[in-house]
C-alpha cells in the first residue's frame, strides 16, 4: 500500500503540533520519522490512524482519501504499535490478542495468535495479566498485537523502547525479516539512530511540527558533514534555525 500526506496540519488552540507537512511512503518501503520530543511525530501517526482529526490537509492511501474510506475497510489493512498506548491491563496477554483478533476480523484467529506468540517469544507469559508485565514484555505484546492482522501498513512508534539490547536486536531483526517477507509499508518513529539506519530506506526529520530535512540516511549525514546519523540528529535538533 502507498501512503501520501498532503499539507497535513494539526493545531491545538494556538499551537501547531503539525504544520503543513508533505511526504509519501512507497509500497513495501520503510520511512523513518525522526525528531525531538514534541516535534509532531506521534500526532502525525495519530492522524494517519484516524485517531486525531487534522485541522487541514489530506491523507491518501493507495490514491484514496482516508476520509472517504470506510473505517472497517482500512482497519483490516493497517495496524500500529506504541509503548505509550497500553493494552487493557486486566486482560491476560492471550485475552488481549483474542480481542484484537476479533476487532481486526482475523481469520483462523487461534492459529494466528499461536503463530505470532511463538515468533515473538511471548508464550511464557501468555496467561499473565498485561498490567503485570515488564516494559519490555509489554512492548513485545504490543508488537504482536500490531501484526495480528498481517497489516499492509504498519505504524511503529518507538517499538524497541525499554527493551534490553538483546531483545531490542531480536525485535529489530524480526521487523526487518517480517517486512521483507510480507511486503509491508512501514512508518517508523524512533529515537534510536542505529535502529533507523538499519531498518529505514529513507527518513524525514521534524522539528516544531515541520519537516526540516529528508533523504536517505547517507544523504542526510553527508549533507550535514557528520560521521553518523546520531551526530546529524543532534545538530538539527539543537539548531536554532529550521532548515
Amino acid at each position: 500500500m502507498f501512503i501520501e500526506i498532503k499539507n497535513l496540519t494539526k493545531k491545538f488552540q494556538n499551537t501547531f503540533a503539525v504544520n503543513n507537512i508533505n511526504f509519501s511512503i512507497e509500497k513495501n518501503k520503510t520511512l523513518g520519522l525522526l525528531g525531538p520530543n514534541g516535534c509532531g511525530k506521534t500526532t502525525s501517526i495519530g492522524m494517519i490512524l484516524g485517531l486525531i482529526k487534522p485541522t487541514s490537509g489530506q491523507i491518501f492511501i493507495d490514491d484514496k482519501n482516508l476520509e472517504a474510506l470506510k473505517r472497517n475497510d482500512i482497519l483490516a489493512r493497517i495496524n500500529f504499535a506504541s509503548p505509550y498506548i497500553e493494552l487493557p491491563k486486566k486482560l491476560t496477554v492471550k485475552q488481549n490478542l483474542e480481542v484484537y483478533g476479533r476487532l481486526y476480523g482475523v481469520k483462523n484467529r487461534k492459529e494466528r495468535i499461536e503463530e505470532i506468540s511463538e515468533d515473538l517469544d511471548i508464550k511464557d507469559f501468555f496467561d499473565r495479566k498485561t498490567g503485570e508485565l515488564s516494559s519490555g514484555q509489554k512492548n513485545r505484546v504490543s508488537l504482536a498485537k500490531s501484526l495480528i492482522n498481517k497489516p499492509e501498513i504498519l505504524l511503529l512508534d518507538e517499538p524497541t523502547a525499554s527493551l534490553d539490547p538483546d531483545i531490542g536486536d531480536f525485535v529489530r531483526s524480526y521487523i526487518q525479516n517480517y517486512s521483507s517477507k510480507n511486503k509491508v509499508t512501514i512508518l517508523l518513529a524512533s529515537h534510536n539512530m542505529a535502529e533507523v539506519e538499519r531498518l529505514c530506506d529513507s527518513i524525514i526529520m521534524m522539528k516544531s511540527g515541520k519537516i526540516i530535512d529528508r533523504g536517505t540516511c547517507k544523504e542526510i549525514i553527508d549533507k550535514h558533514g557528520r560521521n553518523n546519523l546520531e551526530e546529524t540528529f543532534l545538530k538539527l535538533a539543537r539548531s536554532k534555525d529550521e532548515l
